[in-house]
């Protein structure tokens, strides 16, 4: 690839910051206190931002120590741990990509129902229409290149930042300390449960704002300079999270968790009209607007990114490493639309909502972040590529460890409902890691693959089960 095609880092960053902040941020106040209390949702971001700050470390020094695993976060669970799981972390960080575009396009135009009340809540048949006609103008851009989009997703990046910053900036002047600590631990709100119970259930919520802070790592291979991929992971997340933790914390001192809870999404326009008014609503409704269409192209853009690089390295069939003249992915481009566009036509149907649709994504990325750590913490534990090297090496091996047991911890905050749901969508990618295997003429499972392969078709029987008697719900 010419480097005039590689990404510098400024681009990296903003791809980072633009899978992030989605239409998450702007969901968050209701997201997290209908789970929460203020006292609560603190040890929460505490522990959040602990793990999430380890990931990032650990993709950092994983870009550094690894730069032959091109292609980010599947790449490390086949490196450490076998080609299935390789493929699995693959299969399950693409689905859960274009899962989260679909919640996107259901936010976009529940959004825009504001504005014109044909959207309603975004799976009204002229919403569909809508974001059918919106998902492939993203598409047929993306195909004219990787470069271009990339610099048009910059600037939607900036553009979306000005009215986070302008509600940080309001709700600041109107936060009230006596409303913030109001049932600060939830105590006479029985259906939160214990702080404990609180914690566990809002991890979804801040896994779903952080997924894509290993977007950098996805376009290693892309990189005008390997170290810009650490680099724009952490600089990336640290801007996030101030971001997130404003925005969830400045709300609750506008209004109370009970009145939070109850609002409609995006909640932010709600905390806002009540600091200033009406003009407060359509301000948040507009960038979110924004938010929403950026980051749509930033996940649009990792969807196919995804498939080709785990098809270069036959991770996935040959078919979806086909690049167009611009050096687009264009197979693995039109396999990610196409499915979203069939599921953007069932929430016509079944009335899928925006917190199913993300936190069933949100599952779906679990596993590829348990293996990313496990793997880093594997090598460290080696000693590999340590070599001289003991205080780096206990450095980070103590990250790894600390990243390792954020993951199993937000596994089980997820609960046995999510993992089931989750094996239920693993198990079909078998057919096309079998297909990969096949094209290279090798056998397709080694024998301890099999007995995992068999795990998650258990698992996913289970969620057959359970969504036929009614025990688990989408």
């Amino acid at each position: 690839m010419q480097s005039t095609h590689k990404l510098k880092i400024g681009a990296l960053s903003a791809l980072v910051v633009g899978s992030m902040v989605g239409g998450g941020i702007f969901s968050l106040p209701q997201n997290m206190a209908v789970s929460a209390s203020a006292g609560a949702i603190l040890i929460g971001w505490g522990i959040t931002g602990v793990g999430m700050l380890a990931l990032a470390f650990l993709f950092q020094s994983l870009a550094i120590r690894k730069p032959e695993l091109d292609g980010g976060i599947y790449v490390y669970a086949k490196a450490g741990f076998g080609d299935y799981m390789g493929f699995s972390s693959a299969w399950g960080y693409w689905i859960s990509a274009w899962l989260g575009n679909v919640s996107y396009f259901v936010l976009l135009f529940s959004t825009l129902g504001f504005f014109f009340p044909v959207f309603g809540d975004g799976n009204t048949l002229a919403a569909i229409i809508g974001s059918s006609v919106l998902l492939w103008g993203v598409h047929f851009l993306v195909l004219q290149g990787i470069r271009e989009a990339a610099f048009i997703n910059l600037i939607t990046t900036i553009a979306k930042i000005v009215p986070l910053i302008l509600f940080i900036i309001i709700t600041a002047v109107a936060f009230q300390a006596d409303i913030f600590t109001q049932d600060f631990w939830g105590d006479t709100s029985l259906e939160l449960g214990s702080v404990a119970d609180q914690v566990r259930n809002m991890m979804l919520v801040t896994v779903w704002v952080f997924i894509g802070i290993e977007g950098a790592s996805i376009y290693s291979a892309r990189a005008e300079r390997r170290r810009d991929v650490g680099r724009a992971t952490v600089v990336g997340f640290l801007g996030v999270l101030l971001l997130l933790v404003l925005v969830n914390v400045l709300s609750m001192g506008v209004m109370t968790q009970a009145e939070l809870a109850g609002l409609s999404n995006p909640s932010m326009a709600g905390v806002l009209e009540r600091a200033v008014g009406r003009w407060g609503v359509v301000l948040i409704s507009i960038g979110l607007i924004i938010s929403l269409t950026g980051a749509l192209l930033s996940w649009t853009l990792l969807c196919a990114e995804i498939l080709y690089v785990s098809a270069r390295d036959h991770t996935m069939p040959a078919l979806l490493r086909k690049e167009n003249r611009k050096q687009v992915p264009a197979n693995a481009l039109w396999l990610s639309n196409g499915l979203i566009q069939i599921f953007l036509i069932i929430t016509l149907f079944n009335e899928a909502t925006y917190l199913n649709l993300f936190y069933l994504a949100t599952a779906m990325i679990l596993l590829p972040y348990f293996w990313s750590a496990a793997y880093a913490l594997m090598l460290s534990l080696r000693g590999e590529t340590y070599e001289g090297k003991p205080y780096e090496r206990q450095r980070d091996m103590f990250i790894a460890l600390v990243a390792t047991l954020y993951a199993i911890w937000l596994i089980y905050a997820g609960g046995a409902q999510y993992v089931l749901l989750s094996a239920l969508l693993y198990a079909p990618g078998a057919l096309l890691f079998a297909k990969a295997k096949r094209e290279q003429g090798v056998a397709v499972f080694t024998y301890i693959e099999k007995l995992i392969f068999l795990g998650v078709l258990l698992g996913a029987a289970m969620a057959i089960y359970g969504l036929y008697a009614g025990l688990l719900t989408l």
